[in-house]
């Protein structure tokens, strides 16, 4: 798979991430929840009482540590703010509990490899 600029990356590497999900009983809800605060890029459940907030992080190469490295302080601040504006305005989801997860993907020898980081920060 030929992954030609950042954009086409991230893209392939959210469908990959959601495939992913689904593949584990996740059902998407949303993907690229956006408001002023900032974007979320998949909002699914995995049980009646758990909503899964998901950042996707995909890396072309390891020289600066993998996806996960790059959700930082500053980073996890405006996924949990983001979070708080979903959930204000989707009050239907309000009754489940919240997790945050990140999943790393890695393009190697052409392919996309996933690893999925559970619980992987907290408000």
């Amino acid at each position: 798979m030929a992954l030609n600029g950042r954009q086409a990356l991230g893209r392939a590497a959210e469908d990959a991430a959601a495939a992913l999900l689904r593949s584990q009983g996740v059902a998407i809800l949303l993907r690229n929840y956006r408001c002023r605060i900032g974007e979320l890029d998949i909002i699914g459940t995995l049980a009646p009482d758990l909503l899964l907030i998901v950042e996707v992080r995909a890396r072309s190469r390891a020289d600066y540590g993998g996806g996960a490295a790059s959700v930082d302080a500053t980073k996890r601040r405006h996924i949990v703010r983001t979070a708080q504006h979903l959930l204000m305005t989707h009050r239907e989801l309000r009754s489940r509990r919240a997790r945050f997860d990140v999943i790393e993907v890695q393009v190697r020898d052409g392919a996309l490899l996933c690893n999925w980081i559970k619980a992987a920060f907290g408000c």
